[in-house]
């Protein structure tokens, strides 16, 4: 490391190379404690599910939560996969994929902090045909199936949300069937973006071609063409897989309307409003309260 910068400064005195370098790892230290700082405030409540919860629901819980990295490109579950956990998302985005046998795949839902991956694990079904995959890193804290089980014997909270956000991705991935059957590759292309915007900060995100034409299922060349449309329209920016959304207002108004039925479902079921219908399970009408978040 060290020869590598000094000999990218070479026509300094050997002075200034020192001060250079001095710079450098000062700047890497500090770079470092940054990241540290902003691991250590992640907790469990970034989760916008377990957020909503009563504080009694959510010390019970607390001992149980093992947290655990979510790289990207991580498997979180394969097709077939036993889930014997549930893992709560804090950061990061992860992608829902059926692979055919000839290694087609195409992606039918995604989650983020609002939601849960491994659903089977408490419907009764242990498994599902699909995978789950991390397209953004985050991380998240998983439950054992064990715990889980405990709540649903309390009849708290948490099984009323869970079951309200299996019947939001329930939606999510109908309707995205119908997108992809129906609508074109740039109208498809801007619903992802848009999605992938609710679950991040700020407008910028990294999506290659490869990871965009995997979740349309189509191909590289389609996809290519189809950013080429949002970009000359002055919509985003793409170059060498990273896009920045120029005009938020004019791509939601560009996108289909399955962006819009997605996200008023999840609003509407896990939506910021009051929950005191829930608590005491006096109906659905009454909407769950979660921080801020995208469908």
């Amino acid at each position: 490391m060290a020869i590598s910068c000094f000999v990218a400064v070479s026509r300094e005195t050997p002075t200034q190379a020192l001060d250079s370098f001095r710079q450098h790892l000062q700047a890497r230290s500090a770079s470092r404690r940054c990241e540290c700082a902003q691991s250590a405030q992640r907790t469990p409540r970034q989760n916008h599910i377990l957020a909503a919860l009563p504080l009694h629901e959510y010390e019970r819980l607390l001992p149980e939560l093992k947290p655990v990295a979510l790289p990207l490109g991580c498997v979180v579950h394969g097709a077939g996969d036993r889930q014997g956990w549930l893992c709560f998302v804090t950061a990061g985005i992860v992608s829902r994929s059926y692979v055919t046998q000839h290694g087609a795949s195409t992606a039918f839902a995604v989650t983020g902090s609002e939601g849960v991956i491994g659903v089977a694990s408490f419907r009764g079904g242990d498994s599902m045909p699909s995978r789950a995959v991390v397209v953004s890193a985050g991380q998240g804290y998983r439950l054992g199936t064990g715990p889980l089980t405990n709540e649903f014997k309390h009849d708290g909270l948490l099984p009323r949300l869970l079951l309200r956000y299996t019947q939001a991705l329930l939606t999510q991935t109908g309707q995205i069937a119908v997108c992809n059957r129906l609508h074109s590759v740039e109208q498809q292309l801007c619903r992802w973006i848009l999605t992938f915007l609710d679950r991040s900060s700020g407008n910028e995100l990294a999506m290659t071609q490869e990871l965009i034409a995997d979740l349309l299922g189509v191909r590289r060349e389609s996809v290519t063409e189809a950013a080429g449309k949002l970009q000359d329209a002055g919509l985003i920016h793409y170059s060498r897989g990273h896009i920045a959304v120029l005009d938020r207002p004019r791509l939601q108004a560009h996108v289909c309307e399955c962006y819009g039925v997605v996200r008023r479902e999840y609003d509407r079921l896990l939506g910021r409003q009051n929950i005191h219908g829930l608590r005491t399970g006096s109906g659905d009408r009454e909407s769950v309260c979660l921080a801020n978040h995208g469908a």
